[in-house]
């Protein structure tokens, strides 16, 4: 079927939204019990090269096999060889029956990588006024940002901050707005990637865009070389919708595992020098179980976990 949508489109306003309350499972056990994402809403992925961005947006689009969600993956500035490795293994899996790759490869000129987000957007939004949910992953953000400002120092308009041009905020929020949950019945999810360097959160082009999406899970370096996959830092990481598309037992208990592994990491901290014999029993098990739930959360790419999983598991580990 053919059908001509603008690039550039108004985001639907306010009369035209409804609340987030359907959950929209990645497959990934920590996301969905801590920071669970809601059809129509924009979480970002952040982290420094390679600490598994891509795996999350991936493992979260072969998740959606058979549960009527869309999938767009849009690659912007990526190695062709890389978009290639991406295609082969959603293919493999199964998810280009209900993908769609739209790729902006390095090679391509600055303007075709600016205008890619955008175009996947209006794919999303073709299948969103037909009362679909889409997920739509930009791959990613900051290499956007650079075509962008490519583009408009090419133009000779003034630079900004570290270069970018004044209106850097207002072509990611213009973007990021025309995701949501349309009370026509469709939604489009939105997972921006956002690469940062030496793990600051508090760049330019970072803080921008937390401050226009849903939450962020930040991925971490460190946690990535201890071998903790996700690598999801989790002090930082947030989902602002969280509770609203999650299942009562699972809220309860990711509310549990999340307040007992936040106190873990910090008393790891100080305890990793301490002399274990000198230690109370009661801080031994404490240290003892947040190192099992930590252990708990890591999982392989691309096997997915239903939440029922996540309440058995975690049941066992905090006795009931």
């Amino acid at each position: 079927e053919e059908d001509y949508r603008p690039i550039e489109n108004e985001a639907p306003g306010i009369v035209d939204r409804k609340s987030v309350d359907t959950p929209l499972e990645t497959g990934i056990l920590s996301i969905d019990s801590m920071f669970p994402i809601g059809r129509g809403q924009r979480e970002l992925i952040i982290g420094d090269r390679q600490t598994g961005k891509t795996s999350i947006a991936t493992d979260t689009i072969i998740n959606q096999k058979g549960k009527d969600v869309i999938c767009i993956y849009v690659a912007i500035g990526q190695k062709a060889s890389t978009v290639a490795k991406i295609v082969s293994t959603l293919t493999k899996h199964g998810a280009m029956d209900y993908s769609i790759v739209l790729s902006s490869t390095a090679s391509d000129p600055a303007s075709l990588q600016y205008i890619a987000p955008y175009a996947g957007t209006a794919m999303a939004e073709h299948f969103m006024h037909q009362g679909k949910d889409v997920l739509i992953v930009y791959d990613d953000l900051s290499k956007h940002a650079v075509a962008y400002r490519a583009l408009s120092l090419l133009l000779e308009r003034s630079p900004g901050r570290e270069a970018y041009p004044p209106d850097v905020f207002y072509i990611h929020s213009r973007l990021l707005e025309r995701g949501c949950q349309h009370r026509t019945g469709g939604s489009i999810t939105i997972l921006p990637i956002v690469e940062t360097k030496g793990g600051d959160i508090t760049g330019y082009i970072p803080t921008n865009i937390i401050s226009i999406t849903d939450g962020q899970i930040v991925l971490s370096r460190k946690n990535f070389d201890k071998g903790q996959k996700p690598a999801i830092q989790y002090g930082l990481s947030v989902s602002r919708l969280g509770g609203a598309v999650q299942d009562a037992p699972v809220k309860k208990l990711g509310a549990r595992v999340r307040r007992e592994l936040l106190s873990y990491l910090e008393t790891r901290e100080v305890y990793e020098m301490a002399n274990m014999d000198e230690m109370s029993q009661e801080m031994r098990d404490r240290l003892k179980r947040g190192a099992e739930i930590l252990k708990g959360l890591n999982q392989q790419k691309f096997a997915p976990q239903a939440p029922e999983e996540f309440l058995t598991k975690f049941s066992q580990i905090l006795g009931g």
